[in-house]
Parts: C-alpha cells; sequence; structure tokens
C-alpha cells in the first residue's frame, strides 16, 4: 500500500520546488520557440509526383487479392495512403495499413508510406490515429524516421497536450531515434513541461519516464542533459528498488546492471567535479531528495511489516538476492546525496532556474540551428523516395506488360490448338 501511494505522489511532490518560480517558468513558456513554419511547411510535400487514384477500386483491388490469399503491393498500400482526402478514409487506411502489416509483404512498407501516414492524420484531425498505429507499431507497422517524429511531437507541444507528447517521446525513446538535436530538444521540452504539471504517475509511467529522461539527457552534455540523467537514473533507481532490476530494462533500451541511484549520485560527483559553467536544476535535485526520502519510509515501513507479519509479507514477486542486496546500499545512497548536494550548493553548482524553464531556454538558443540540416535531409529524403517510387511503378508496368503478353501468347498458343 506504502508502494502504491509513492508511486502516486512522487512526482507531485518533486515540482512543489518549481512552483517557486512559476512566474519565471511561464514568461519561458510564453515565448516558446518550437518548430518553425519552414520546418512543418506542406510545400516540398504537396508538390511531389501525384498519383490520383480512386480509393473505392483500390479498397476493392486489396479486398480480393487478401481473399485469393496473395500479396498487396507495397504501391498499393502506398497509393491509398497518398490519397486520403478526409477523416473517414484514415480509419479506412488504418485497417489496410494493419492488413498490409499481417500479410506476406509486410516487410516492404516504404519510409514515405509512413511519412504520409503520419502528415494525413495531422492534416484531418486524426492525430489520434497517428498516435495509436505508432503505440500498436507491431501490429500497424508504424515507425518513423527523425523528420517524422518531430512533426508529430511538436503537434502536441504546441497544442499543450504534454502527456501525448511523451507517448511520442517514449517511442522515439524505444527506438532509440534521439540522434537529431532537435528532436533532443523537442523531446526534452516535452518532458519539462508534462513534470511541470505535476503528473500523478504509477511504477511504471516512472520507469517509462525514467529511461525517456535518461537517454534523451545522455545526448546533451549540458545543465539540461546532465539535470535529465539524474532524475532519469533516479526514477528508474526507484523502479530498480521497489521491484527489482529485471522490472527496470525488461522491454526497454536500457543496461541490466543494477544500480541506477548509484549512477544518479555519479552524475552529480560529475557536475562537482567538472569545470566550467555546468550546474544541476534545483527542482531537481529536490525531486531525487523527496523520492529518496519516501523510499527510505517504504523501507522502514516494510521492516516494520516483516516483523509484524512474519512470512506474509514476502520479497516482491521478480525480486532476487542480488536485488534485496541493493536495496540495502539505499542508507548508503541518501547519505552520499546530502553530501553531494552541500558539495553542489557550495560550488554554486546548483541553479535555481526551474528544469522546464532550462529546457525552454535550450531550445530558444538552439532549435533554429538544429533546424537547417534536417530540412536539407528531408529534401534529399524526398528526391530519393521519388527516385524509388518511379522505380517500382516502372516495375509493376513492366510486369503488367510481361504478364499481358505471356496471356496473349497463352491465348494464340490455345487458339492455334484448337484450330488444328
Amino acid at each position: 500500500m506504502v508502494r502504491s501511494k509513492m508511486a502516486a505522489s512522487v512526482l507531485k511532490r518533486c515540482v512543489t520546488a518549481a512552483v517557486k518560480v512559476k512566474g519565471l517558468a511561464h514568461s519561458f513558456t510564453a515565448r516558446r520557440r518550437l518548430l518553425s513554419a519552414a520546418y512543418t511547411d506542406t510545400k516540398l510535400w504537396d508538390e511531389r509526383e501525384k498519383d490520383p487514384q480512386n480509393l473505392a477500386v483500390l479498397a476493392n483491388l486489396m479486398d480480393r487479392t487478401y481473399d485469393r490469399n496473395l500479396p498487396v503491393s507495397s504501391l498499393t498500400i502506398s497509393r491509398f495512403v497518398d490519397n486520403i482526402s478526409c477523416r473517414e478514409e484514415v480509419d479506412q487506411a488504418e485497417y489496410y495499413l494493419y492488413k498490409f502489416r499481417h500479410s506476406p509483404n509486410f516487410w516492404y512498407l516504404r519510409d514515405w508510406t509512413i511519412h504520409t501516414w503520419i502528415r494525413q492524420c495531422l492534416k484531418y484531425g486524426a492525430r489520434d490515429k497517428a498516435l495509436h498505429t505508432l503505440k500498436n507499431k507491431i501490429q500497424y507497422g508504424i515507425f518513423p524516421d527523425d523528420f517524422t517524429f518531430n512533426l508529430l511531437l511538436d503537434s502536441y507541444i504546441k497544442d499543450e497536450d504534454f502527456k501525448s507528447a511523451c507517448s511520442v517521446v517514449e517511442e522515439v525513446m524505444l527506438q532509440e531515434a534521439f540522434d537529431l538535436p532537435s528532436t533532443q530538444i523537442l523531446s526534452l521540452n516535452a518532458l519539462g513541461c508534462f513534470l511541470a504539471t505535476r503528473p500523478q504517475l504509477s511504477v511504471s509511467e516512472e520507469r517509462t519516464m525514467g529511461a525517456s529522461l535518461l537517454i534523451c539527457g545522455l545526448k546533451q552534455d549540458n545543465t539540461v542533459g546532465l539535470s535529465a540523467q539524474l532524475l532519469g537514473n533516479a526514477l528508474l533507481g526507484k523502479v530498480e528498488i521497489l521491484k527489482g532490476i529485471h522490472a527496470v530494462f525488461k522491454g526497454m533500451p536500457l543496461s541490466w546492471v543494477r544500480g541506477y541511484l548509484g549512477r544518479a549520485l555519479a552524475v552529480m560527483e560529475r557536475v562537482s567535479a567538472a569545470s566550467g559553467d555546468i550546474k544541476l536544476s534545483k527542482d531537481t535535485l529536490d525531486c531525487v531528495s523527496h523520492m529518496l526520502q519516501e523510499l527510505s519510509s517504504a523501507s522502514d515501513a516494510d521492516s516494520s511489516g516483516e516483523e509484524s507479519d512474519g512470512k506474509e509479507n514476502g520479497k516482491e514477486e521478480g525480486v532476487d538476492e542480488d536485488d534485496e542486496a541493493e536495496k540495502a546500499n539505499l542508507p548508503h545512497y541518501v547519505s552520499r546525496f546530502r553530501e553531494l548536494s552541500s558539495q553542489l550548493e557550495s560550488q554554486g553548482k546548483v541553479d535555481p532556474t526551474s528544469f522546464q524553464a532550462l529546457v525552454t531556454m535550450l531550445g530558444q538558443q538552439n532549435l533554429a540551428s538544429a533546424e537547417e540540416p534536417d530540412v536539407e535531409q528531408y529534401q534529399s529524403r524526398l528526391k530519393a523516395w521519388e527516385a524509388e517510387k518511379r522505380q517500382l511503378i516502372q516495375r509493376e508496368k513492366d510486369l503488367r506488360e510481361k504478364a499481358e503478353q505471356e496471356r496473349r501468347e497463352r491465348l494464340a498458343a490455345k487458339a492455334a490448338e484448337q484450330q488444328a
């Protein structure tokens, strides 16, 4: 019972300090600069070569093909998605994406089809469909590239739907797709803004949040990145203490080596030893402090319960002896955290600015320069996609002509045979 209450309250308590700088955070939020109009502009996409199709004809073709247990081509599903013209047709396309994913040709879903699908969802007010197919990527085959991720992520952030934005960040994290600085900035912005809403999260959700903060934070060697690493490791350490290491890394691109709270402290040690202007945000340190306090309280409560109830309060399922040994390190972690916090404070390496304000400033300072190479790469990618598409169309045409020629030859041979 104590643990379930912890899961619901820890992040709510963590951001209490951020409320003290609420005015400052709002001033930065008001000037938040996300992806520019040039980045999100659909002009380049709209100018691509068109291949007008009747969706009813395409749907009938795919249905008949599947009924005959034959594979639908990647061009056919691409044409269907490309010719969506209303919200209702988005729903139809979702069905055929699912069917294609479960067909023999599932491997050949084209990158441009995935990009088009996300763009069409955004265009026709079906962003929920984009997120649904992304969250259920194994069922739909939706694995976007960095640029496409950014478009969806930016759309949610601009509408201040930070929970959904963090769901997109989770998928970026699971695909380990934090390569672009623009994706890193947008993801940290989403995470920072969501944390500032004081969400009540389950242990599972804290694991996801921790992994996203940690993996994205590792890409930024600055106050924002290190603060994200600190909080990410701490959240994962909390899950490790409560549920064991297997509950941390299972299904996640994370290390299976125990000691996430120790790694959180290692981030603090690194900042303390570093030269330059790198700091840790105060509200992040406060969050970790509250987390350690609650873990200590839960540990004390568990100890008391075991003494009074005997075997009824056994180990958490999946927790082994090594996990229990890691849990026994908690008093040391608490003591070391206090030492390092005092050390950082005396060194002037605690930034009073909230984490949310810091990620907002990071975007204002660096996002514009990060956009230019993205757009250039996107332009090149569009050209490559169009070239590949033309090749597929030509191959399709050649195969049809060949099939038609073979059909005529068979008919001619049959006619000659009948005459003979």
